[in-house]
């Protein structure tokens, strides 16, 4: 059997297990990753965050060899299926998308959406927010609407942390306001509705597919959930995990959660190609 590639690095007792066991049993493997800062980089315009091409490769070659691969992911599903280009390629025929922390689905299997109605405060907090960025003096933030919640970004202003924790307290109230929760990122706040997280989403995964291991690959505070999930399922005896988290000097609240801390989205690309290769010489 090859040796686990991270065996030099810090990577946790309970990955080393995983990894092995993704290998001893690769068919009943569920990977999933988040989209933005994991598959494609951090850029300052979503709509112009395409995934990156050696990251999606080597999630398609996963794909070739385990059960299921699965991006749970805050976009909209129906953008992060465009942008990822994950539509008709061979190896992700099985693949599954989770849009807006796991509030849409398309399936690749069928090429069909599932899209809910909007929370009824999502209008309610979208009339007020121009108002609001006004009286703020940051009219100028990007203000990105996912339909079922609207995302601030702060990255192309001056001060992004500054003008992020400024819009902090303003925010929460507009959430409270209209039945919302606020859900902080990198250099962005975004209002969703409430009741539902990326660790829901990988539940609702591992029900269906009843994995022996489950992956996760995140990079921000949305991905916590998802990776309390993963330990808390692993914690139970009902499966084994690895939790990668794709590092970036904007955020580490998952560094301490990881098995394994990887290099951005190359160094994820470069850790799902190698479990790609292992797989390939057992096979």
């Amino acid at each position: 059997m090859p040796a686990n590639p991270f065996s030099q690095a810090p990577m946790t007792a309970e990955g080393r297990a995983a990894w092995d066991a993704i290998l001893a049993d690769p068919r009943r493997t569920l990977v999933c990753s988040d989209f933005d800062g994991v598959l494609s980089p951090i850029v300052p315009d979503p709509d112009s965050a395409w995934a990156s091409g050696p990251a999606v490769d080597a999630l398609t070659r996963l794909g070739e060899r385990i059960g299921k691969v699965a991006v749970v992911t805050g976009r909209v599903a129906r953008r992060a299926v465009t942008l990822g280009g994950f539509g008709g390629r061979a190896g992700l025929g099985t693949m599954s998308v989770l849009g807006v922390y796991g509030l849409e689905r398309w399936d690749a299997d069928t090429g069909e959406f599932a899209e809910p109605e909007a929370p009824p405060g999502v209008d309610g907090a979208r009339a007020e927010l121009p108002g609001l960025l006004a009286r703020l003096d940051l009219a100028h933030a990007r203000v990105e609407d996912k339909r079922l919640s609207i995302g601030i970004h702060t990255r192309e202003l001056d001060d992004p942390a500054a003008a992020l924790a400024r819009l902090q307290g303003p925010l929460t109230d507009l959430a409270a306001r209209h039945g919302l929760r606020v859900e902080p990122g990198r250099n962005v706040i975004e209002l969703r509705g409430p009741g539902h997280d990326k660790g829901d989403a990988v539940r609702a995964l591992v029900a269906e597919y009843d994995p022996a291991v489950v992956v996760f690959a995140g990079d921000d505070l949305g991905d916590v959930a998802a990776f309390a999930a993963v330990r808390d399922l692993r914690a139970s005896g009902r499966i084994k995990g690895l939790l990668i988290c794709s590092g970036s000097d904007e955020q580490d609240a998952l560094v301490a959660l990881a098995d394994v801390v990887v290099d951005g989205p190359d160094g994820v690309a470069a850790l799902f190609g190698r479990l790609a290769d292992d797989l390939g010489s057992v096979a």
